[in-house]
């Protein structure tokens, strides 16, 4: 009861600027009830046109499937309370009474219908999402009702929207020239849904003069939106990279500072991921109420589960191997077939879900072309978060102070009292967590599963041994500098030949300059 007297009320005040000279008759509302869709259509658009509270809360109703028909009267049945949608009175429901049909295309004018009226609403937002619904459904019908908002409206940018849906509108005019002044006004449009009218109107088009008109507009709308598109690939791009840091920055301890090439870290990252599911369920079961706020709990989960099983795995296997980087390889490869198949034991083979929280979900829209997803923008600033921690530890902390010693010179920094094989197990253990917060940020952008892991193993090889083995600065040079021209290469050639290109190319490069983009120096290249 209480959400439908909510949407009158919505819509009542949406269309308080309409003019009360037209009020909702018995056969308007019984033309757009019953009939065949392009009476019923025609019927809608005169309604709207002239429209008043009386019909919005009608126009409503019909959206709600609560309007139902008898033979001589239509009835809004709320509750099982009959209204009267001319006069508003309540009345009795006939046992005769029909519920009302609505097919695809007239739920269609429908929202667009109450999208016209809503250009009426005191909020600025309301309207503004108004006029781009019609912008993307225009009809000519509407132009009255568009003309009406136009002088009406104070906000400069809805102003500018109700103006390019009026001419939008007006394309598809019988009347020459008012096309030619539709397709002017629209060169000034900024958004995506133009290039679509004016380009179907350009196929229909037989005046020269519009036709000219239409294909400068074209040129002009192009030229407005090529600079949304650039930045949006530069974004993707810069997405991409990120994540390829998160995956990579792990694997730059692991195998870049201690030499162990780890086929298991893309597991690491699985496990990662499933940590951040359990603490999702666990929220969503005992404190549902604070579910928005999971993820601040997952992200720590997620780091200590991937140590631990890293440390399990540096303690039993991989200690007995350092120094024999091919059977690191294989003892590494056989334990994620090993975590791989416990995995799926436990929560199934299927991808399981893990929804964003609420202020994750959404995007930044900074152009009419480019929209910045939240998700997408926080990992970039996660990712950016998790380097800067890793450096501070590293080059400031007692912890990296050893751990760079024993990498670079492991017989002196036992000869000075170093616990090596503790430092051993904390360095990986420490690669192992940073591979779990990679699986945790995957896991708001990607589908989590057992085989999570093997889409990315390869790549963050790519990253550490392009930038360079152990070099922390070439590590991120080089994962943003293979998700941007990625990306770039996807514009052009595609997404599997932009792949084959980027895997050419660092395959050249290291022929090439086999230490990557940043050389070890002094002791660390000597060892």
């Amino acid at each position: 009861m209480k959400r439908w007297m909510v949407a009158g009320a919505l819509i009542a005040s949406a269309v308080w600027g309409l003019t009360a000279a037209h009020a909702l008759t018995i056969q308007e509302a019984r033309g757009i009830a019953i009939g065949d869709s392009d009476a019923r259509v025609e019927a809608l658009a005169k309604a709207v046109a002239q429209g008043d509270e009386k019909t919005a809360v009608y126009l409503q109703a019909l959206s709600d499937d609560v309007v139902k028909i008898s033979k001589a009267q239509v009835i809004m049945v709320r509750d099982g309370q009959g209204t009267d949608p001319v006069t508003g009175e309540s009345m009795p429901v006939p046992d005769d009474a029909e519920d009302v049909m609505l097919n695809n295309r007239l739920r269609g004018e429908l929202d667009t219908a109450l999208a016209a009226l809503k250009l009426f609403s005191p909020d600025v937002k309301v309207r503004r999402l108004a006029a781009l619904s019609l912008l993307k459904e225009p009809d000519a019908s509407r132009a009255p009702l568009l003309n009406k908002a136009l002088a009406a409206e104070q906000d400069d940018t809805v102003k500018s929207l109700v103006r390019q849906a009026r001419a939008a509108a007006l394309l598809g005019s019988s009347v020459p020239n008012d096309r030619l002044l539709a397709a002017q006004e629209l060169a000034a449009s900024q958004q995506p849904e133009t290039l679509l009218l004016l380009n179907q109107r350009l196929a229909e088009e037989q005046d020269p003069s519009v036709k000219k008109q239409i294909q400068t507009s074209l040129t002009t709308v192009q030229e407005s939106l090529r600079w949304g598109e650039r930045l949006g690939t530069l974004f993707t791009g810069a997405s991409l990279g990120s994540i390829l840091l998160l995956v990579a920055l792990g694997l730059a301890i692991t195998y870049g500072l201690m030499g162990v090439i780890n086929m298991a870290h893309g597991e690491l990252m699985m496990i990662g991921a499933y940590a951040t599911y359990v603490v999702q369920a666990a929220f969503r079961q005992y404190l549902p109420g604070a579910f928005d706020w999971y993820l601040l709990a997952a992200v720590p989960l997620a780091f200590i589960t991937s140590a631990l099983v890293g440390a399990v795995m540096e303690r039993t296997v991989l200690k007995h191997l350092y120094g024999r980087p091919l059977e690191t390889l294989l003892a590494t490869w056989g334990i994620s077939l090993v975590l791989m198949q416990g995995v799926r034991s436990l929560f199934g083979a299927q991808n399981v879900g893990v929804e964003n929280p609420a202020w994750m979900s959404g995007a930044l829209q900074l152009l009419p072309n480019l929209q910045l997803p939240w998700n997408r923008v926080l990992i970039i600033v996660f990712a950016a978060a998790v380097l800067i921690g890793m450096s501070l530890m590293i080059g400031k902390t007692r912890l990296g102070l050893f751990v760079r010693g024993v990498t670079q010179n492991r017989p002196m920094a036992s000869c000075m009292g170093v616990n090596t094989a503790r430092i051993d197990t904390y360095a990986f253990a420490l690669g192992s967590g940073i591979a779990g917060l990679a699986g945790c940020a995957l896991s708001q952008v990607g589908n989590v599963g057992p085989d999570l892991g093997q889409s990315y193993i390869v790549d963050s090889f790519m990253v550490v041994v392009l930038g360079g083995v152990g070099q922390l600065a070439g590590t991120v040079y080089a994962a943003l500098g293979l998700g941007l021209v990625n990306k770039l290469l996807e514009g052009w050639t595609g997404a599997v030949l932009a792949k084959i290109c980027v895997l050419v190319f660092i395959i050249v490069f290291i022929q090439k300059r086999p230490q990557g983009i940043f050389a070890m120096k002094g002791r660390s290249a000597e060892a």
